[in-house]
């Protein structure tokens, strides 16, 4: 990865009648980064990635692609581009190999060109001996990975992913990730990614925190897994409100063991430096029958979340 800088998004807006979804966005995406847009539902993530894809117009901002300032939109951008949203974007009826010539010829390949690409994105994915097989027939995690296959076939210098790994169990997940970081070290593809998920997060190199169309923060998951204290304790019982009363009074008059406590359903959430010391006080502190389990954890990225902007990562916008 260099700190070429390939995309530069500036002042970016958009807004649905009178409710703004996207406030002023600026992002920078270098040579092959992987940059992550860090949000809950509603927080302007995947509206961004609609305008850079093209199926929402551009209205205010500008979207520099390699220094030009003029290419967004025309034929070199979209050559440059490769998109893969939630919903696979595979005909159903068709084949794998049948998907991938189908991918290619829209692609404006030819001849040998696509023998060759769709002969190596079939090998990639894992796919070879599935090549006759119709699509609606396949899982759910091979349907990613011919989706993925699709979306590389052209060799394209940005990728973009909107919620990837939604609904896939975790081997599927892991497969699609490492076939992402396999064509990023192999071309160095350059993939901007919009996700609510911390552990899809966590495979980017950068993340910027979004909320309400804004970039609150940007910086790597280390760095900003620092904003948060080192430890959390999680408390939960079939009470979630009573129990957080009680955590958020011995909080304010133990500021310096707990930095910060939030309810999350029937569980309470709790900031500190020194979690196995804070755990004996709190279960003697509180009501044997409000506590029903007991954890320690390090901080997530939903915990950073809820730091810089005050809201849940799970809630919608």
């Amino acid at each position: 990865m260099t700190n070429e800088s390939v995309l530069s998004i500036r002042s970016l807006s958009h807004s649905y009648g009178e409710r703004a979804v996207l406030s002023g966005l600026d992002l920078d995406v270098a040579k092959g980064e992987i940059v992550g847009l860090l949000g809950p539902n509603g927080s302007g993530k995947s509206t961004a990635l609609r305008i850079l894809s093209g199926l929402l117009p551009k209205r205010e901002g500008s979207i520099i692609w390699c220094g030009d300032d003029s290419t967004f939109g025309g034929r070199a951008w979209f050559d440059a581009l490769g998109i893969l949203f939630q919903s696979p974007s595979l005909d159903g009826r068709l084949t794998c190999i049948q998907n991938l010539i189908l991918a290619a010829r829209i692609r404006g390949l030819s001849g040998k060109e696509v023998s060759g690409r769709v002969k190596e994105q079939l090998e990639k994915a894992g796919l070879s001996d599935r090549r006759d097989d119709v699509v609606d027939e396949l899982s759910g995690g091979l349907r990613r990975r011919l989706d993925v296959a699709r979306a590389l076939l052209h060799n394209p210098s940005l990728l973009l992913l909107d919620e990837p790994t939604v609904g896939l169990d975790e081997a599927s997940f892991r497969s699609t990730w490492e076939r992402l970081e396999q064509a990023r070290d192999e071309h160095g593809i350059s993939i901007l990614v919009a996700t609510h998920r911390p552990d899809e997060a966590e495979r980017c190199d950068r993340i910027a925190v979004i909320n309400h169309g804004r970039v609150e923060t940007i910086d790597t998951p280390e760095n900003l897994r620092r904003k948060v204290s080192d430890e959390v304790v999680i408390l939960a019982g079939p009470d979630g409100g009573e129990l957080f009363k009680h955590v958020e009074a011995m909080g304010e008059k133990n500021t310096e063991q707990m930095a910060s406590v939030r309810q999350d359903g029937n569980e309470v959430h709790i900031e500190c430096s020194e979690g196995h010391q804070l755990i004996p006080v709190l279960v003697q502190s509180i009501p044997r029958e409000l506590v029903k389990t007991v954890s320690l954890r390090q901080p997530s990225l939903a915990d950073v979340f809820f730091k810089v902007t005050g809201q849940d990562l799970w809630e919608d916008l």
